[in-house]
């Protein structure tokens, strides 16, 4: 039995979709005005996990993430750059899918733009509208009216006189109530803006998300996941503009994952610990910034530091050495029957295949599964050897690849280019072997070794990897 945690009820329940074998998520995607930082691709992988993983169990996944491209950022760096809105979105989406593509993130089934959906986004403010639900000022914008929802702050866990008593807001004679939200705001000067029946404006930001998630999963979705930031107010209005429009349950499930630090302080630009992803892959391939990120549990707040970095890198190395090993004994195992050992042997891998989706059954626990991967390469190092059948090993080969595919690793070690000092340390050594200079050969390797390569003599010739 599968069982999610549910930011809205506070509890684990048991994961029912509402219609049977078929799984609809919305996920809230960037606001495309630079690189997506660190912070933000924890939620990107993990709830890319979490497609994976529904996916491996035999669902069919409708799973939507959504572009943010026009707020006050983009207007704002827009204008700096002497560029439209449009043009500064789509070099950030394009960005957006070269760091994602590289951190294993899969495209999802469809990837909608707010500015592509004014017209919808229109319709459903009118409807507010009608319904009491929002009211229009003279000024072309409109608010939302949180005093026509009695549901209003139920994901947050808070009523609207206790969200209003702790909040910091700006005092505007426009509104109703304090905690009004706009959903569509009239242009201002050098600002781009739409035709609408209350004038030339743009969108607020909540009823986006509201509308896409709409338009491409339904009026009730399974899951809506973000980041633990977006409980309030983004995903509360949400619930507001959705549910009094629709009639019905917005989300079964909510899901939010915990916030990231650096170096156990938060994130900010003035502290000077801000990086993004494609900072990040200057120094570390993206799939150790993957497998660090799902090396804790999404709802524990996560430490990012050089040092656990260099550990998740060495761990995911460790991994990857074993799947290489696998791949090396599988092409030269002759073809017999597997021994009496080996089925054993297999069948512990099976019951690790098995744990391990007891772990993700488990509130989609990648720390567990992650411990479950390295039991199995344990395993595979202890079993495998020249004298192992051919069916064995691919079967381990097989169980580890499948493992490391749901989430979203890829386990083969990366070939990387020596510079010249290391390649002509290399040939030095062949050289000096022929000549029988072991001495020198046996100096050469020391230097490599201090050098982080580590060299191996095979029938095949030398091979080298990373230590």
């Amino acid at each position: 039995m599968m069982q999610i945690y549910n930011t809205q009820t506070r509890r684990k329940e048991e994961f029912k979709p509402i219609e049977p074998g078929k799984v609809r998520i919305y996920c809230c995607g960037p606001t495309v005005y630079n690189y997506f930082h660190i912070g933000n691709a924890r939620p990107f992988i993990v709830f890319d996990t979490l497609r994976r993983y529904l996916e491996h169990k035999g669902y069919k996944v409708k799973y939507v993430q959504n572009f943010t491209d026009i707020d006050d950022k983009m207007i704002r760096r827009a204008n700096e750059e002497g560029i439209t809105v449009k043009e500064l979105g789509d070099r950030f989406i394009k960005e957006y899918y070269t760091d994602a593509d590289a951190l294993g993130i899969e495209r999802a089934t469809v990837n909608p733009r707010a500015t592509e959906h004014i017209a919808d986004i229109i319709a459903l403010i009118e409807k507010l509208i009608d319904k009491g639900l929002a009211y229009a000022c003279d000024n072309g914008d409109v608010y939302y009216n949180t005093q026509a929802f009695p549901g209003y702050g139920k994901l947050c866990g808070q009523n609207l006189e206790d969200l209003e008593s702790g909040a910091r807001i700006d005092v505007d004679p426009n509104k109703r109530h304090p905690m009004d939200f706009a959903v569509w705001k009239a242009q201002k000067p050098g600002e781009p803006a739409w035709e609408s029946p209350w004038g030339m404006g743009r969108p607020g930001w909540h009823i986006e998300c509201s509308v896409m998630a709409k338009k491409y999963l339904g009026e009730e979705i399974d899951i809506h996941a973000g980041g633990e930031d977006l409980v309030f107010p983004h995903h509360e209005n949400e619930i507001a503009q959705s549910e009094c429009c629709n009639g019905k349950i917005f989300s079964r499930y909510w899901l939010h994952n915990a916030f990231l630090n650096i170096d156990n302080r938060k994130m900010s630009k003035s502290l000077g610990n801000f990086f993004t992803v494609r900072e990040i892959s200057e120094k570390y391939d993206l799939q150790v910034l993957r497998f660090f990120m799902l090396s804790a549990h999404y709802r524990s707040p996560l430490n990012f530091s050089a040092d656990l970095m260099e550990s998740a890198k060495t761990g995911l190395a460790r991994i990857c050495n074993a799947a290489d090993s696998l791949k090396h004994y599988a092409g030269a195992a002759k073809e017999a029957e597997m021994t009496a050992e080996e089925m054993t042997a297999l069948e512990e891998a099976k019951n690790l295949a098995k744990k391990f989706d007891d772990a993700m059954d488990d509130d989609f626990n990648t720390a567990d599964a992650i411990s479950v991967v390295f039991e199995l390469v344990r395993l595979a190092n202890s079993n495998v050897n020249e004298n192992s059948t051919k069916a064995f090993v691919q079967s381990l080969l097989d169980e580890l690849l499948e493992l490391g595919d749901i989430l979203g690793l890829v386990f083969e070690t990366k070939e990387e280019i020596l510079d010249e000092e290391i390649e002509k340390l290399i040939e030095e050594r062949q050289v000096a072997r022929k000549e029988r200079n072991f001495q020198r050969a046996d100096e050469i390797r020391a230097e490599l070794l201090e050098k982080g390569i580590v060299l191996e003599d095979t029938r095949e010739g030398v091979k080298w990897k990373r230590a």
